[in-house]
């Protein structure tokens, strides 16, 4: 079926109201789904909803990071590298990701997920105001591995636009976390343990957070990080954008 497993479908009820658009796939392959009711496990099949013109643009030339809304100068940090022809599941999020909409993805690791949500989240946030312990971007992720690569990947992207970086994650000192925290980061890439006890201490608040990510978010399901991840998604606004990404 089109429906993600039960972990990330409680997710998705934790994510608040998903109400404009969603992705997600079936046997590899990607389609757009549109759903005027917040997601539930008794929901029905959301309606099918990808348009002639996409499916033109798509099965008839391949666009490029440009074509799908990307701005200059994050295409060419993607180019610089080597990146120039985006990925199934970059071709079908992405347009909607950079609208502003909520959208759900599902993928297997390799797929491009990383570049999929870095994109929109420093489209978004760029030229917003620098705060000390409050970032305006949140990426939530289950190991401390998979955080440090998210935040490689995102670094060069938002460096490109003048915004930070930090990792948040446990097994090391936070010391150096609280002291980046302090001199102004504009995208947190965490671990919901860590970054829980941040918040209890007062050292990171989330109030202006425009744009959340769960990524690995049946994974992180997995270990047990459901109620950590919903009272931290709780204390962001609740206008943000939201973005959530499973295998």
């Amino acid at each position: 079926g089109m429906h993600p497993h039960p972990p990330v479908l409680g997710l998705c009820v934790a994510f608040g109201r998903l109400r404009r658009r969603y992705a997600c796939s079936a046997s590899g392959r990607w389609a757009l789904f549109s759903s005027g009711e917040p997601m539930r496990e008794s929901a029905p099949s959301p309606r099918l909803a990808i348009t002639i013109d996409r499916l033109i643009r798509k099965h008839f030339f391949m666009p490029s990071f440009l074509d799908l809304g990307v701005p200059a100068p994050l295409a060419a940090v993607l180019a610089s590298s080597g990146k120039t022809e985006p990925f199934p599941i970059q071709q079908d999020t992405l347009p909607d990701a950079l609208a502003g909409r909520d959208v759900l993805g599902r993928g297997r690791t390799g797929s491009g997920k990383t570049i999929a949500f870095s994109l929109p989240m420093v489209a978004r946030l760029t030229g917003v105001s620098r705060a000390p312990g409050r970032p305006t971007g949140l990426v939530l992720a289950p190991t401390r591995e998979l955080a440090t690569q998210i935040a490689a990947t995102l670094a060069p992207l938002a460096a490109a636009v003048g915004l930070n970086v930090t990792t948040i994650f446990g097994g090391v000192s936070q010391k150096p976390q609280e002291q980046a925290l302090r001199a102004g980061v504009d995208i947190v890439v965490a671990c919901p343990g860590r970054l829980e006890d941040l918040m209890k201490q007062g050292v990171i608040r989330l109030d202006r957070v425009q744009v959340a990510v769960l990524d690995e978010a049946d994974h992180m399901a997995d270990l047990g990080f459901l109620p950590g991840v919903t009272r931290i998604l709780g204390a962001t606004p609740t206008g943000g954008q939201r973005l959530l990404f499973s295998a």
